[in-house]
């Protein structure tokens, strides 16, 4: 991967990345099959039959990956060497622009039983309205020392940002990312933390004072303590005009720090759809995110996530008809409806234009894809196929 970059070359051709998040399922045991098996999806199934299919392993066999590694990998950088905390990505999706000592935290508001056990991750998934509301009783914690900037993000997500000098990132999450347990306390990862952790927790303190009164969002989660690091550029490296189209902060802000373009967009993929359509002479790497699908697997919602999948399918002809050179549909990750959270399964994979060689397996699914040519392999391998395939990439070697 290190000799890429001076292996491409710029072209008028065209890859889209469509990214249905959480896309992997497993089998339901009443039908055996997973949420992209069961959905009714001829426009995906008749695409595979005409694509080279496989699995994506987002980090490696068994890892569960965050959101930002899986995205990291398909956009070309190794998620284990570019390792990006939640709360910055957060931050700059909202437009907030970090400063270089700065530490931001992805926070959840999320609602607490009678013994302090947390009920709700995401407190009922709050309107937006509401969570700003709550985000301006937090702006009134005074920290010694620190600046402080609490802002909402969508639902129950808000980002809370720590200004001040000697401040480290380095620090581990209050949220224990399940349901029945408490909250943990922050603690410092390295001997030069110990003061920004206990900042953190003063913050968490005082957070829950503040919204003992409040029905479901009576206490804060914290994770992805990080700062701005530095990454070269989509353009830098493989020599792309680069948008994304995501409507959701944290996705907008992953695409900012490898230097995409971030275009304005509605709710849901017609909008985005529309985005794409009207940017289509500008760009020559589109990346189009689909978020409801992963929040369904993480609401438990099976037949929830199904209704995504087949919503997309019903928009698929939408990107077929601006007759892209390449058009690659995956995830970033699995989250089964099953476990309620990411998982380690491998993705589906397909990959069209052209230049491939189909497998003639006219169905796009966990099974269907397993049985694909490419087999399974790292997420890291896909921008480099898809250049390969956009006819971006020279002859190696003499």
């Amino acid at each position: 991967m290190e000799k890429l970059p001076a292996l491409v070359r710029e072209t008028p051709s065209k890859i889209v990345l469509l990214l249905i998040d959480g896309l992997g399922g497993i089998p339901h045991p009443a039908s055996g099959k997973t949420e992209l098996e069961s959905a009714r999806k001829p426009n995906l199934d008749a695409l595979a039959g005409k694509s080279t299919l496989g699995l994506l392993q987002p980090v490696g066999p068994g890892i569960t990956p965050g959101s930002a590694p899986g995205h990291f990998g398909l956009f070309g950088y190794d998620p284990l060497k570019y390792d990006v905390g939640r709360g910055v990505l957060e931050a700059l999706g909202i437009d907030f622009e970090p400063l270089p000592g700065d530490v931001a935290a992805r926070g959840n508001f999320c609602t607490l039983d009678e013994r302090g056990n947390i009920r709700d991750r995401r407190a009922g998934r709050l309107s937006n309205e509401e969570c700003a509301r709550l985000c301006q009783k937090l702006s009134t914690i005074a920290l010694e020392g620190v600046q402080l900037f609490v802002q909402p993000v969508k639902e129950h997500r808000f980002v809370v940002v720590f200004r001040g000098s000697g401040l480290q990132s380095e620090l581990s999450d209050s949220d224990p990312q399940k349901e029945g347990l408490a909250p943990v306390e922050v603690k410092p990862l390295a001997p030069g933390a110990r003061a920004t952790a206990r900042l953190a927790n003063r913050f968490i303190a005082e957070a829950r004072a503040l919204l003992r009164g409040e029905k479901t969002a009576n206490m804060v989660l914290l994770r992805g303590f990080s700062r701005v690091p530095s990454l070269p550029s989509m353009s830098e490296l493989f020599r792309l005009r680069p948008a994304a189209i995501a409507s959701y902060p944290m996705y907008r802000g992953l695409a900012m720090l490898v230097g995409m373009t971030v275009l304005p967009t509605g709710p849901g993929l017609a909008y985005s759809l529309d985005t794409l359509a009207q940017n289509w002479a500008r760009h020559d790497f589109f990346f189009v995110h689909v978020k409801e699908a992963d929040a369904a697997g993480e609401d438990g919602d099976f037949d929830g996530k199904v209704r995504v999948i087949e919503e997309v399918d019903g928009q698929l002809p939408r990107v077929l008809d601006l007759k892209p050179d390449v058009l690659v549909v995956t995830g970033d990750h699995s989250t089964p409806a099953l476990l309620k959270g990411h998982s380690w399964h491998p993705v589906p994979f397909l990959l069209y234009s052209s230049t491939c060689r189909p497998d003639g397996i006219a169905e796009f699914g966990e099974r269907a894809c397993g049985r694909g040519a490419l087999g399974v392999i790292p997420s890291l391998h896909v921008l480099p196929l898809a250049l390969a395939h956009a006819g971006k990439l020279v002859k190696y070697g003499a």
